[in-house]
This record gives structure tokens, sequence and C-alpha cells, in this order.
């Protein structure tokens, strides 16, 4: 059997005092940030780390297998039993696993230690630590492989289904050995319905793989809409003695891929409404939390998505596994380099060596995922577009189809980054008089992007590396959509990166090209680094790509770092088709008449408020979004007329008008009647604390949270958005693991107790330390208190 251990327990740096921990940890998110430390990891330092754990090693445990799991740890980790090294991991998204029988003192107290750092390695902020799942595994000599079972489903109708299940079977004795396999398979509702058992006989020192084949009869179909999971648990007995047992779910599910068709699941043509997500958890950092990656799932896909590309590097097991409960596509990504650096101390370094073992780890993490559905080797790669990139392209391609050939295999290309090296010289001769002679100059050039993908240079460049995929990936190249459908007519395009102002134009070309499969916006979520990238830069301020400190998020998620949807979120929603009702977005009156310069990934800004501490009769502006062909405004029962919207106007109306506290409407008008309504209130009289909790029992797992959303209303349950103030967080019976806002340039730390409410909002985390009941007490001054009772069990 396989005991579950938390490793470790301490964590320092040499000449520092130890701390005590528990994973999954993030160590990097508690330093000090620095306008001294690049924006694009949020400002936060450099930094190397050491774990440590000393545990017990019984003399039974002279006939056992032991080995630690790290499902993560970034980066560069060195892993040591005893001062002795013992495994390293250059690639900080990878899981791996350390065997430590040479290592171990029988009868004695072990002490493992786990050196990981961070430095200049990335462009978003990555975190540092073990920021994801460590195990520690204690089996027989025999045993079912680490890597293993492997589900496939091969065979499906609307009759029946078979399983198939590869059981490797790993033998480290002293003599040949036969055992029993035994395997069950249980339905959505635990009822076993399927199971065989049979032998096999394994030489000492060597691996067999005993593959067994289950009927499921009326099979009930995984899909985002349906995500049933059945469940196999595989026992490899001898004697009447279970030596190992492993459990996996299992989605029954059948994937179709042509350019007639696009993608089909289960036989129903599916459009990808994706989102981009980076692996950090907001508040919490890097830190893998279960739960915080369920709640991330949960939220896009009550947002519209039913798709998330893990840019740019694995996702975790913990994510896959929400995935997989809760319906969400996935398309999980390698790697954001191979061989050329983006950074000065990047996993380019490590990439020619280690690239097959990593390829192996990713396959082996997500091939009992029905929700991966797509493999993604890379993301904006500068060899792409070089004959000899395209092969290290073919390399990455053709071992994971040995590894595993039941899904399709796609590529972040973005032809601007395939040819740069081509079209750098041409841009800086071409370069208006006064510009600066280089990228910046020519990206601004409005529809640069457009030309340079669209152009023969590109075309030519990528069509390699484009031609050893199942579909084409195209970051920002929704300009090829139209004319790669006359060129290449077997070619299948997914656009794997997109603007998130051009969701209207992308997503009406997604609809009329069947080979195109959908679109994946830059991002679901608000991200820690490359800060500011979607903030709107106005004409009288500096000009920079990314903002000055105290920024921390790049702010151009659909939903910010708390899961609090934006407009954007909205909007899109319509535009998919998945919301009829209007929406109004209102432009904050200091941002109205000020010309700003175009962010290709910035949103207006504006939020959904009538609640604003400016004078009666200001100016204001407000956007209307709707998918019905006009939009009626109405201010305190008052009309001020309507206006065209729908998908002839880019689903958006805008009216300028004063402001005047009360309401404001949006109606959409349809056949000139009047049809669904929006509306938003000024907030009246004294604010008061509320709190909402996601649950009020959570398990005793170090994977649970509880999620506390904190908001300032009125007596009438107005939002007070204009009037922030701080608020103070104390819990008796748990630990409070963070307090914070969605604000992108937020100078405050998470980890204080208290924080800023940011629009009216701010989010407190619990998480659990033991089980038995929870207080906890929300305070602001000159509020009444607010008790939340909470439970773990």
């Amino acid at each position: 059997m396989r005991p579950k251990t938390s490793l470790f327990a301490q964590l320092g740096r040499p000449a520092e005092a130890a701390e005590e921990i528990t994973l999954p940890h993030d160590a990097l998110f508690a330093e000090e940030r620095s306008a001294a430390n690049p924006g694009k990891t949020a400002y936060f330092p450099s930094a190397a780390y050491e774990y440590s754990k000393t545990f017990d090693v019984p003399e039974s445990y002279r006939t056992k297998r032991v080995a630690i799991e790290f499902q993560g740890a970034h980066r560069d980790a060195m892993v040591y039993l005893n001062d002795a090294f013992a495994g390293q991991c250059p690639f900080g998204y990878s899981a791996f696993t350390v065997p430590l029988d040479d290592h171990l003192r029988y009868g004695e107290q072990n002490t493992i230690t786990v050196e990981v750092r961070a430095h200049d390695d990335s462009r978003w902020y990555t975190g540092a630590g073990l920021y994801r799942e460590s195990t520690l595994i204690v089996t027989e000599l025999i045993r079912i492989g680490l890597d293993g079972p492997r589900v496939a489903t091969p065979d499906i109708d609307a009759e029946r289904a078979i399983v198939e299940i590869a059981v490797p079977v790993d033998h480290r004795g002293l003599a040949a050995e036969t055992v029993t396999v035994r395997t069950e398979l249980r339905d959505p509702a635990g009822t076993v319905i399927a199971g065989t058992s049979a032998p096999i006989t394994v030489r000492a020192g060597t691996t067999g793989i005993a593959r067994q084949r289950l009927l499921v009869p009326d099979p009930k179909l995984w899909n985002v809409d349906t995500p049933h999971l059945y469940s196999a648990s595989v026992r490899l007995e001898q004697d009447g003695a279970v030596l190992d047992e492993r459990r996996t779910s299992v989605g029954i599910r059948r994937l179709q891929l042509d350019p007639v068709h696009g993608l089909r699941i289960n036989g129903v043509p599916t459009k990808l409404r994706g989102a981009c997500i980076h692996h950090d958890n907001g508040l919490l950092g890097a830190a893998a939390f279960a739960r915080a990656e369920e709640r991330k799932i949960e939220l896009l896909k009550a947002a519209g998505f039913n798709a998330i590309r893990s840019s740019h590097n694995p996702a975790s097991s913990a994510l896959l596994d929400a995935c997989d409960r809760v319906g969400m596509l996935v398309m999980d990504e390698a790697f954001d380099i191979w061989t050329e650096s983006k950074s000065n101390f990047d996993y380019s370094l490590s990439f020619p060596e280690w690239w097959e073992r990593d390829i192996e780890a990713f396959v082996t993490k997500n091939r009992n995922h029905p929700s991966v559905i797509f493999y993604s080797i890379g993301n904006e790669i500068p060899e792409s577009g070089h004959p000899l990139g395209s092969e290290w392209g073919r390399r990455l391609a053709e071992k994971i189809r040995e590894l595993d050939d039941t899904r399709f295999i796609t590529n972040g290309v973005n032809g601007f980054v395939s040819t740069l090296k081509t079209l750098l010289p041409m841009m800086q001769q071409r370069s208006a008089p006064g510009g600066d002679g280089g990228v910046n100059d020519a990206m601004g050039a409005g529809d640069m992007l457009n030309r340079v993908n669209t152009s023969t240079i590109v075309t030519e460049r990528t069509a390699e590396s484009y031609a050893l995929l199942d579909a084409a990936g195209m970051n920002y190249g929704d300009a090829r959509y139209e004319m790669d459908s006359e060129l290449f007519p077997n070619r299948v395009i997914i656009g794997t990166e997109t603007f998130p102002p051009h969701i209207d134009v992308n997503w009406a070309l997604v609809r009329k090209h069947a080979n195109v499969l959908g679109d994946f916006t830059w991002t679901g979520w608000d991200y820690l680094g490359e800060v500011g990238i979607g903030r709107n830069q106005f004409l009288d301020e500096p000009s920079a790509f990314e903002a000055p400190f105290p920024w921390l998020t790049a702010w151009c998620g659909d939903l910010d770092l708390t899961g609090h949807r934006r407009p954007a979120s909205y909007y899109r929603e319509i535009v998919f088709g998945l919301r009829t009702e209007p929406y109004i977005a209102v432009i904050d009156p200091s941002a109205v008449g000020r010309a700003t310069r175009p962010g290709q990934w910035a949103w207006s800004e504006s939020i959904a408020s009538w609640d604003w501490a400016v004078e009666a009769g200001t100016d204001m502006r407000a956007e209307v979004y709707s998918d019905a062909e006009e939009v009626e405004l109405v201010i305190n029962g008052r009309s001020l007329g309507t206006l065209p919207a729908g998908r002839d106007h880019r689903f958006q109306a805008v009216f300028d008008l004063l402001y005047e506290p009360g309401t404001i409407e949006a109606f959409a008008v349809r056949g000139g009647q009047r049809a669904e309504r929006f509306a938003l209130r000024s907030s009246a009289g004294d604010a008061d604390l509320s709190v909402t909790v996601d649950r009020d029992t959570i398990r005793a797992d170090d994977g649970d949270l509880a999620y506390l959303d904190i908001e300032l209303r009125d007596g009438a349950g107005t939002l007070v958005t204009d009037a922030d103030r701080t608020v103070s967080v104390t819990v008796e019976g748990a630990a409070l693991a963070a307090v914070g806002s969605g604000r992108p340039d937020n100078i405050e730390r998470f980890d204080q107790g208290k924080h800023s409410t940011y629009r009216g909002r701010v989010q407190a985390i619990i998480r659990p330390t033991g089980i038995g009941p929870v207080a906890v007490t929300v305070s602001a001054e000159g509020l009444a208190d607010r008790l939340v009772h909470l439970s773990v069990e």
C-alpha cells in the first residue's frame, strides 16, 4: 500500500533559522517585492531555499522499496538523503520520483533535503519551492509501476465500450515471482460493473505489462456537460495478500479531428471556448492547493469557458483532477522554451539534455485524464521558423505519440516570433523617422502583426512546423484562418492565444470555418507577473510595455486575481451566445475624456457600478453589451434613447451621460420591444460588511481551503465600490492562508491578516489545521464585526 505523507516540515536558507511549513508551499511569495527587481516576475527577487525533513525509517523497510515523488519543485531541484546526492530535476514543472533505498539508514532517523531556486529564469512569476504535492511512497519489492496503470478507451459505441488497462508490474526481488493482477471497474454511482484477473510472472529486476480489456455495457460517456467518471481499482495479489493497489479515474470518450467536422467528442462537433491560464493561484502565489485549482476551474466554467490551455508549462495533477470532475477540456502545454533562451537563466540551459525525460513525465501525468485532449509541445518557440528547429518539434511530437497516440498534438506558433530574425532587419530598415527602429516601433503600426502573419515569409517558414502537428496552433494568427482554409485545405487550426478585445471577430471566424476549432484568450484568469500588459496607457503618462512598481498582475484576465468576473467576461459570454441579458460597464469617471494608447490585451477602464464619489452632473460613459439589435438606456426612469448593438455593431453600444445617483437600466430591444433587462444602483446609507463563504464544511486535508468573499454593501445589498477601507480577519481553529484583493497595482501583502478592499471587495482564504469547529471574525473600523462559523471534518 502507499501511505501518503507530507514530507517537509522545515524551510530555511544557509545561516538562517528554519521555519515550520506545510506543503504545498511557495517560498518566494513571502519575500519583499522591490522596484529593483524585474516587473516580469511581479518585482519579486531571485532566491534560493532549502527544505528538510527528518523522519524515522523502521527496520521493516529493509524488505520494502521507498521513494519520494515530487509533482513539482521550482527550480533546479537537488535532492539529498543523509547528505548524499539522491536525485535532481532542472525543470520546475515536471513530476519526478527519486528512489531512496540506497541511502536509507534503517532503524534510525533519516534527513531528506531539497534545494530549489528561482533566478531570472522566466517571463512571469514562477514562485519557488515545493509548490506542488510531494509524497513518500513505500511498497513491496514487487509492485505496480509508478507510471501505471495506464487506461485507454479505444472502442466505443452506443451499446458498449471497451476499457483497456495496461498494468506495469515492477519487480526488484531476487527471483522470479508470479502474482495476480485483479481489476474492478465501478460506474459513476459506485457499482462494480466489470472485473477481471490474470496471473503474470515477472523475472527479478524486470518489469512486465499485464493488459486487460473490460466490457462496459451502456456506457455513460464523459464530456464537458456530462463529466461521468468511472473508477478502476487495480490490485496486485499473491497468496491471498494484497501487495499493492492503485486507483484511477476513467472517462469514456471518443475524439475525432478533421477539417470538415473540426473537433468531435463522442461524435458531437465541439468548438473550444478557451482560456489561457498561468499556474499561480493568486493570493496564494504558485502553491497548487487542490481546492484552489478546483475553484479556478469551477469559476472559469461558470464564466462560459469549456477549455483551458495550461500556458506555458504542464498543469498540476490537482488541476487535471478538477477538470475531469467539473467537465473542462484541457490543452496541456509542455514548454515555453526549447533551445533558444527567452530569459537569462531559463530552461534552454537544460532542455537539450532533459527534454525526453520531461516529456515522459508530462505524458505519464496526463494519459489517464479524459479532460486532456491536446498536448502542446511549445509556446512561441523561435526555432519553429527554422528547418532544424522544426526537427526539434518533430522529436517532441513523435516521442509523445510513442507514449500516447490517443490525443492530438499542437504547438502555439507565433509567425512573428518564428521569423523575427529575418523580419527584424527589414523592420529596422523601414522604420519611420523618429521611431525606435525596432520591434516596438513596428508593433505600434496598427495592423502590423496581421500583415506579418499573412506574409509569404511566415507561410513558408512555418510550413514544416505545422505539418508535424495534428492541429496548427496559432498565437495571434487569426488573420491566417481564412487564407489557410484555401492554401492548406487539410490543415486544422486552433487559436491558441488571442487578444481579448478581438473575441467578437475571432469567434465569428471560428463559427464560419469548420477547420478552426476554437479560441483561447490571453487570459481567462489574471496572473502574477508580466505586470500591467493589460492596462490602458494614457497619452499623458510615460509609455512602457510593463507597468512600474508596485504593479503586481498582468491585468488581462476575464477574472481578476480573486476570481471575480470583470466586464470582459460578460462581453465574451454574450459573444459566445451564452447570455441574452445585457450588461452595463461604466467607465471610471477619472478616465472619461482621456486619450489612451490602444493596448492589445487591454479592456476599457470599466466596472459594473453606478456608485461613484463624484458630483452630480459629472461626465460619464457607459458601455452596454448585448446581442440584441438595439439597446435602450434608462436613468431613474428616464429614457436616454436607443443605440444599435448586436453582432453588426460588435455587441456593444456606448452612451455618454451625466452622473445622477439612483438607478440606470439597460434593456435589450428585440423587434422594437423591450426584452431582457440589467440594472445598476447607487449605494444609499451606511456600508456594512457582507461575508459569503464558498463552503462551510471543509476536509482536514493539506490541499483543502475555504474562500470568504468580503464585500462592503449598503442596507439594500448594493455593492459600495468607491469607499474602500481596511478589513481585518482573525481565525480560531484553523490558519489564515491569505487576505487580499484583485487590485492589480497592489502594494499590500497578503499574509498580514488585513487588507484594503478594492472596488468594495476583499477575499480571505482559510486553511485547515485539524478537525473541529472554525470561527472567522471579519472587522473594519466603524462597522459591525461579522462572525462566520466553519467546520473541518
